[in-house]
């Protein structure tokens, strides 16, 4: 079943010069379930895409629906709802509160959607586990590492359990063994709950794992291949 269908999506930025479409008439439908790669060259238009997807930007021309919703019909508290409730990002920038712990800053979706504080301490310590930075739960991001604040980053995404996990760069930090343990949780939570990844990337290792690669080139799809 498709779940997530752009049709003729753009993005264009007017900067008074010459307007630039960081997408550029893109359509594409992705299955539930699928683990999709967006490759391209910096400033192709991942990111954008990425983001137009999850509801945290929005396109100038054209639609974006993700599981039967038409993000353009919704106003900023109805897509703030919708991804609360169906999305977990990874940010190339981590976006980690910096106040708050590696244990925190994991839970804080599941807060926001009043999940009871045992479920939330049993999800997250579960997975601060699985991404292999347990023993930093109590520390800030300004006390880890790059590598550490990208698992944490990832765990928090996957907290909530969300339908659609979308990853801007999520190995671009971290070392091999790491890269290739977080890989292959994604790959299990793909296969055992059927959570559809799409993934920003230039990291072959990703790629070899996607099972569908989309390439962009100036904001448009170049290639499509599914493996």
């Amino acid at each position: 079943m498709e779940v997530i269908i752009t049709k003729n999506l753009t993005k264009t930025y007017d900067d008074g010069a010459v307007p630039v479409h960081a997408v550029n008439d893109v359509s594409l439908s992705i299955a539930e379930g699928e683990f999709t790669a967006v490759v391209g060259p910096s400033g192709s238009g991942k990111t954008t895409l990425l983001n137009i997807i999850g509801g945290l930007d929005r396109p100038t021309s054209g639609s974006v629906q993700v599981d039967g919703q038409e993000l353009r019909s919704l106003n900023e508290n109805q897509l703030i709802k919708f991804r609360l409730d169906n999305i977990g990002f990874v940010f190339q920038a981590y976006n980690l509160i910096p106040v708050l712990t590696a244990k925190e800053n994991t839970e804080f979706i599941m807060l926001l959607q009043g999940v009871n504080e045992k479920k939330r301490h049993e999800r997250v310590m579960q997975l601060l586990e699985e991404v292999g930075i347990q023993e930093q739960a109590n520390k800030r991001p300004g006390e880890m590492s790059g590598g550490q604040q990208q698992r944490v980053a990832v765990a928090r995404a996957l907290a909530s359990q969300p339908k659609f996990v979308l990853a801007d760069e999520p190995t671009a930090n971290l070392d091999s063994k790491s890269a290739d343990n977080l890989l292959d949780l994604m790959l299990k939570l793909n296969k055992e709950e059927n959570v559809t990844f799409i993934f920003s990337t230039h990291d072959q290792r990703v790629i070899d794992r996607a099972r569908r690669v989309i390439t962009l080139v100036d904001g448009a799809i170049s290639s499509d291949i599914t493996k």
